[in-house]
């Protein structure tokens, strides 16, 4: 087990915090926790022995352990950083090592299967609540993570109805310390939204850069020097973490499919709109789109330039 020195925190959320997976959350997880002292102690693990090594090197954690379930113990909040397909297989291997009275949360973007998959190996005396900070960049791995990933992004807490409002408290006023604007919601609106705001989007964008690899037409070359346009922003969606979109697309299917067909089914207007020359129906609709994209913007969901909100050198990690 490795362990590494870190700068005094004070008046901590939790006394002991643990990690399990340590990529683009859970290593800004790591550093907002740091960086804020939000934990008296920060312990994580990772299946992938060249992960633990470079983390105990970036010295993101004050103790790496080897295995999940050495990584829990007498942990007060242990947050589950895996992909969402890993997530019921990591909660079966570390629910008899749950200390009583923790926290057990996640990251993942769907709500409903996890909860399917996590509860059945649950001890009555753990409160779980699960949760879905709705932040990202296209970067990966413990490297990827930066303390400001959270700051005005949402996260969203599905704690289930027998949920123990001081545990959600304890756990919303971390997220809130850690920059996030909190959320309340139930798994399945939880999923519903996320399908049409990130699910199908993703899916769209996947779709757009491999029709644009496959067209026999367009050259690599020209895909890449004229990519400063509006297919750049899909391959910044595009080459987000494989596994981890793959399982969000099996484990929310039947949300992703229902937005997938009333998208299908808007398409198939806008389509006949332009095969009919109705330009006016088509400027309507571009004044819609438009001024929700400035709602975003105003609510500070999404900045102005092309970047995208990636990360930026900036003092002290703020």
């Amino acid at each position: 087990m490795a362990e590494t020195s870190g700068p005094p925190r004070a008046a901590p959320i939790f006394e002991r915090i643990c990690l399990i997976g340590v990529g683009l959350i859970g290593s800004s997880i790591a550093h907002v926790a740091r960086h804020k002292g939000l934990a008296r102690t920060i312990v994580v693990s990772d299946a992938s022995s060249d992960v633990r090594r470079r983390v105990a090197e970036l010295g993101l954690a004050d103790k790496v352990a080897e295995t999940a379930e050495a990584a829990v113990h007498d942990a007060d909040l242990v947050i589950l950083c895996v992909p969402v397909g890993a997530i019921g297989e990591v909660a079966r291997q570390i629910a008899p090592h749950l200390r009583e009275d923790a926290i057990l949360s996640d990251v993942g973007s769907v709500k409903n299967a996890v909860i399917a998959e996590v509860v059945p190996f649950l001890p009555q005396n753990v409160h779980f609540i699960p949760a879905h900070p709705v932040a990202g960049t296209e970067e990966s791995g413990p490297d990827a993570g930066f303390a400001t990933l959270f700051r005005n992004r949402w996260c969203i807490l599905t704690p289930p109805p027998e949920a123990d409002p001081q545990a959600v408290a304890r756990l919303a006023a971390f997220w809130s310390a850690a920059g996030a604007n909190v959320e309340i919601m139930t798994p399945a609106h939880h999923d519903l939204v996320l399908a049409i705001t990130s699910h199908v989007p993703h899916l769209i964008a996947y779709n757009i850069v491999g029709t644009a690899a496959d067209l026999e037409e367009v050259t690599q070359s020209e895909v890449i020097k004229f990519s400063a346009g509006g297919f750049r922003d899909f391959t910044r969606i595009a080459a987000s973490d494989p596994t981890m979109w793959r399982d969000v697309f099996l484990n929310n299917k039947d949300a992703v499919l229902e937005m997938l067909g009333r998208f299908t089914e808007d398409l198939t207007a806008l389509q006949r709109m332009i095969r009919r020359g109705d330009g006016q129906g088509l400027f309507d609709l571009f004044t819609r789109t438009r001024a929700i994209r400035r709602g975003i913007i105003e609510q500070g969901q999404e900045t102005a330039a092309p970047d995208f909100g990636r990360r930026k050198a900036e003092p002290n990690g703020e």
